[in-house]
């Protein structure tokens, strides 16, 4: 048996572990490690085994994880998220469909400081969805809008998925958060414009109209949101301009943010103690699939499998173009049953190599990878609200039980419509994913 034979029996293998709902980390870990020793024996798996954990976890760029994930627990904890959302209506929320439009832009600057979608879509449901029902939004607008906008955690910097995927692709953190940047506001603005389009299609389904705030009272409020740009500032800015570097960054923006919730009272009656084991968990989880990771990029080496998918795709005659349709269509299907960190620690050795092999646009390698993962996570994103597995969804449904989730999945619809044109524009015009790193460099 040859050992590409060996390496798609592990992957099979790894796909009936998943299906029997083994935690992803194990079934990464056991299929890597069979097929690792299958190929190059056991004492080679034990010899791997005595180093890789250790390299892999005193990285120091994996430090920035914990951090930014602690950063996420005390922005929850704080009551920031009030804030941006009341900011975001007192502007533009006597709009039609202007307070779901709010919802999705406190979304998006919720998840500047949070770093996560489903913390940001639990969060905002909390936060909006109260709001939105009481001036008589329908519950598939209501729900698909938080859904929708819950996403934009994964995109807009600091991102831990993107943090990952700089790892793996061996990028610079910095770089891939100003290549995620213009995007991620292309994604906020596009799902306004779909909540702006449903509410004029369908009034109804917009609730009744808001008073228009005073400037007095949006500047009241617009000054409620300091810590988040105050901290949003100090975080980006900072590491753009070379003070920080991204674990530095992280780490004072932990300190900000956790001095936020203090003074909010957010750290009382067990706060504290919900954000550190928020923060270990959260660690531990992400941990246990990098080493299993690790354990299964390990056998994809020796099995070849990701020179052999490289010379197949030559083989095809595919354009470049279509080359990276065909896994966008794959990054689709498998959002449909997977949650995004896991599509990446899966997919990215075995199609970043594809794509580093063919001509895109005449970019050098650095450039395609950082483009590559823009574009991976954006359709990450999509996964996020699709059926059967939309984790925001259900997120939503688990908060707003009374809300089912079919209507939830019928409102996220008209979004992934947005979804689309973005991703196809990204991927026609690397340029919006580029420009502030030529701009900067």
């Amino acid at each position: 048996m040859t050992t590409m034979q060996i390496g798609l029996i592990m992957g099979a293998a790894m796909m009936v572990l998943l299906a029997l709902r083994i935690h992803i980390g194990i079934a990464m870990f056991l299929a890597g490690a069979l097929g690792y020793a299958w190929i190059s024996g056991w004492d080679a798996l034990w010899a791997f085994l005595k180093h890789a954990p250790y390299a892999r976890f005193s990285l120091y760029d994996l430090s920035v994880v914990p951090l930014f994930l602690l950063m996420g627990q005390f922005a929850t904890h704080g009551g920031l998220s009030r804030a941006l959302f009341q900011a975001a209506n007192a502007f533009i929320g006597h709009w039609r469909g202007g307070m779901a439009m709010a919802g999705v832009a406190s979304c998006a600057g919720f998840g500047a400081i949070c770093g996560s979608s489903l913390a940001t879509a639990a969060t905002m449901t909390q936060v909006v969805l109260p709001e939105l029902r009481r001036h008589n939004y329908s519950p598939a607008l209501a729900g698909g809008s938080i859904a929708a906008g819950g996403t934009l955690g994964i995109l807009i910097p600091p991102s831990v998925p993107l943090i990952i995927f700089a790892i793996l692709a061996e990028q610079n953190i910095a770089k891939m958060f100003m290549a995620a940047l213009i995007p991620g506001v292309l994604a906020a603005v596009g799902y306004m414009i779909v909540v702006g389009i449903i509410a004029r299609i369908n009034p109804q389904a917009a609730g009744g109209d808001v008073r228009r705030s005073t400037w007095p009272q949006r500047l009241q409020a617009l000054a409620a949101t300091w810590p988040v740009i105050v901290i949003f500032g100090v975080v980006i800015g900072g590491i753009y301009s070379g003070i920080f570097t991204p674990t530095e960054a992280a780490a004072v923006g932990a300190l900000a943010t956790g001095f936020t919730a203090w003074k909010s009272g957010g750290l009382k009656n067990g706060g504290w103690e919900q954000c550190i084991s928020g923060t270990a968990v959260g660690t531990g989880m992400m941990f246990l699939i990098l080493i299993g990771a690790d354990m299964l990029n390990s056998l994809l080496a020796v099995s070849q499998i990701p020179n052999a998918a490289a010379d197949w795709v030559q083989s095809m005659g595919l354009s470049p173009i279509g080359v990276v349709v065909c896994i966008l269509l794959i990054y689709l299907v498998l959002g449909c049953v997977m949650d995004s960190l896991s599509m990446i620690l899966i997919t990215i050795p075995i199609f970043l190599p594809v794509i580093l092999s063919i001509d895109l646009f005449g970019l050098g390698m650095d450039d395609k990878a950082i483009w590559f993962g823009v574009i991976a996570m954006s359709i990450m994103e999509v996964g996020l609200i699709t059926p059967p597995v939309g984790m925001n969804v259900y997120v939503i449904n688990g908060i707003a039980k009374d809300v089912p989730m079919a209507t939830i999945f019928r409102g996220v619809m008209p979004f992934l419509m947005s979804d689309v044109v973005r991703i196809a524009l990204l991927v026609s015009f690397p340029i919006l994913s580029l420009a502030l790193l030529r701009w900067f460099s």
